[in-house]
């Protein structure tokens, strides 16, 4: 792909974010691996509802602004581990969506294993520990998970997903989301019902016999599932 089409492509993403709700004012923030060592950035301060082709930042793989007018997003340092972190990314969304940012302040988990199709394009869906926005922490607290998952939860802070495109990546958060949504709905009803360990391994057994890229790590120590 040329850069042009990466330009448009992270544009399309952007605006999928805020049409959605998943994002609000300035919030959020997409970047994509352009080569080897060149990353293309939102700006900093802008709308995603808003933003351009032409605002988008290109960096070096430190951070380093190597053209564009604006600054890289604030939350640079952020994507910049899970690129390091993970060769195979080539995308990195993040993104405030509502629901799911509720379960982190309500302190509640989305890892416990419920629907089969989260289960087998994300695994369980960890929380990371807080860490203030933009500061040199936030890389830390996402470090570890991110080696073995394509979706977090910041705590208090919205969710980092990761693909090997920026739609895919895009879609993890809609799935992140979607999945946030039902399990509130199921609490409101009074019950939540894991899915046996059984079917937890034949979801992952398919899953691998699929060739489903991406990485997911099971059990994050509910102590649920039964």
């Amino acid at each position: 792909m040329k850069e042009s089409d990466f330009r448009r492509d992270v544009v399309k993403v952007c605006r999928l974010m805020h049409q959605n709700k998943l994002v609000a004012a300035t919030d959020g923030n997409v970047s994509v691996r352009l080569d080897g060592d060149r990353l293309l950035f939102t700006p900093s301060g802008v709308s995603k509802g808003l933003v351009t082709e032409e605002q988008l930042v290109v960096t070096d793989l430190d951070g380093r602004r190597i053209s564009g007018d604006g600054e890289a997003s604030s939350e640079i340092r952020m994507h910049l581990a899970a690129y390091r972190e993970r060769p195979d990314v080539r995308a990195v969304v993040h993104a405030h969506p509502p629901i799911a940012t509720a379960f982190t302040v309500a302190g509640v988990s989305l890892a416990p294993c419920v629907l089969p199709e989260v289960v087998f394009h994300l695994g369980t869906i960890p929380t990371s520990e807080y860490a203030t926005p933009a500061s040199e922490r936030g890389p830390e607290i996402i470090r570890e998970l991110i080696r073995g998952c394509d979706a977090i939860l910041l705590d208090r802070h919205g969710t980092l997903t990761v693909a090997e495109d920026v739609f895919k990546a895009y879609f993890k958060l809609e799935k992140v989301e979607n999945y946030a949504q039902v399990m509130l709905y199921a609490r409101q009803l009074g019950n939540v019902r894991t899915l046996p360990k059984d079917e937890v391994d034949r979801l992952m057994q398919t899953r691998r016999q699929l060739g489903i890229s991406g990485k997911v790590t099971m059990c994050r120590g509910c102590n649920i599932c039964k």
